[in-house]
């Protein structure tokens, strides 16, 4: 588990690529105080494992499922990237809990200065702006942000200087993909809320028939 509070700035050493699958190697420096092999470092917010340590350069592998849900595949030899370990049991949570598991790739439209901060607007699909909240948690590349506004196909966040100074957020063009993990407290609600048999999918169909979640629906429902 990550928290969102990047560590540092790594460098994209290598990028081997195969049919379905990448390698990659980045370097770095603070992370190597402890960093093992078999460990998590999520590099622009992917969860990936050290499979090899040279010096201050690690080797992740990346699989097809990661490639297909991240922008990865948009690194190259020279690309700056987002660092983070796993969160030690005894580190302080200063972000919100990030668990390196990206649901989707969003798509920076706009940077607006705003007096100290500087406002970013990211379009998403539907599936990924409807765990998007105002004043919720997003990690975008790995850094935990609050969101400042979401509508139907874009939702904002504001980066402080500190923010802007240890991370890669504000060098990105307009038109950069980015990597975007919702708050999984919503996922786990949804889940626990549309789970089981037949029966809770015939009570949603009753309840959208109705019109509204009642204490009947919920009884039946087993809550």
């Amino acid at each position: 588990m990550f928290t969102g509070l990047i560590e540092e700035i790594g460098e994209i050493v290598s990028v081997k690529r195969d049919t379905k699958t990448y390698k990659l190697s980045v370097c770095a420096n603070r992370i190597f105080e402890d960093l093992k092999l078999g460990d998590s470092v999520a590099v622009n917010g992917v969860c990936l494992t050290a499979s090899a340590i040279s010096g201050n350069a690690f080797t992740a592998d990346v699989m097809p499922e990661t490639i297909e849900r991240t922008a990865l595949s948009k690194l190259k030899s020279g690309s700056r990237v987002n660092l983070e370990r796993a969160m030690p049991l005894n580190g302080r949570f200063g972000g919100h809990i990030v668990a390196g598991h990206i649901d989707g790739v969003g798509v920076i439209m706009s940077k607006k200065q705003d007096s100290n901060a500087v406002r970013l607007t990211i379009t998403a699909k539907p599936e990924i702006l409807k765990y998007i909240v105002e004043k919720g948690s997003i990690a975008i590349n790995g850094v935990s942000l609050t969101v400042t506004y979401v509508d139907s196909s874009a939702f904002g966040v504001s980066i402080i200087p500190h923010t802007s100074n240890e991370t890669t957020l504000l060098s990105y063009e307009i038109g950069t993909a980015v990597n975007l993990e919702c708050d999984i407290v919503g996922k786990y609600i949804e889940k626990l809320m549309n789970y089981g048999n037949s029966e809770v999918a015939d009570n949603a169909d009753k309840t959208s028939a109705s019109g509204g979640i009642d204490m009947e629906f919920l009884s039946r429902c087993g809550f």
